[in-house]
């Protein structure tokens, strides 16, 4: 009876303690991840170095009906460097699996209301998750370097993911949405980052049909 009541003891140990190891892991991914790229997360446009591409990150234009707020930062964030003179071309990375949702199509439609050219921007619709669109803008579109454009909690990510994948970027944010906002797309980010890993480890590789299609040369704007 001793042996019966100390094997599920030690199972509930044994439980804990990977939970509070798990928990300690996810932890230190996240604020590694965050440290180590604080220094290339701008949030004022003049201090960005010039680029010659903007790699904007998708997401849904409408949720419940509404506009979301984060495809809104993400679009005026984009449209800033534009007139800042900061970037020469983008390149609009996101999800168009079905016919009747077009990330990609979304934000070129967003930026041409605001005034920056069709014809800067190359859509990529096969930018699934943030590692498809890191390593699609390297291999498909020939993207060295770049300004990422997205979230301010999800730019570590998307930064570490690049230095991964050979690509030298900055990154910029117009502004932080309040938790009010955005708390639940934050603690998902937290997780986000520990699959980064996961994917990294096991690599993990998006598809690249057909050959390269480098991002075309544009007229010098700094």
């Amino acid at each position: 009876m001793q042996r019966k009541n100390h094997q599920p003891a030690s199972q509930a140990a044994l439980l804990r303690r990977l939970l509070t190891a798990g928990v300690a892991v996810c932890i230190g991914i996240n604020a590694w991840m965050t440290l180590r790229c604080a220094d290339r997360v701008h949030y004022d446009a003049a201090a960005v170095p010039p680029s010659r591409v903007g790699l904007v990150l998708g997401t849904s234009r409408m949720v419940g009906g509404r506009e979301n707020a984060h495809f809104r930062v993400r679009i005026d964030a984009a449209a800033e460097l534009y007139r800042a003179g900061k970037v020469r071309h983008f390149l609009l990375s996101g999800d168009n699996q079905r016919p009747d949702y077009n990330e990609p199509r979304d934000m070129k439609d967003a930026l041409v209301e605001m005034g920056v050219p069709a014809d800067i921007m190359t859509l990529d619709a096969r930018g699934l998750r943030t590692l498809d669109s890191v390593i699609r803008a390297r291999r498909k579109f020939g993207v060295a370097d770049c300004v990422i454009i997205s979230d301010d909690f999800h730019l570590p990510r998307a930064i570490w993911l690049a230095d991964r994948h050979g690509i030298k970027a900055t990154a910029f944010v117009g502004r932080r949405l309040p938790w009010s906002v955005s708390g639940k797309t934050r603690v998902r980010e937290w997780l986000a980052r520990l699959g980064a890993v996961v994917d990294e480890v096991s690599g993990a590789e998006p598809p690249i049909e057909g050959g390269p299609v480098p991002i075309p040369p544009a007229a010098a704007r700094f």
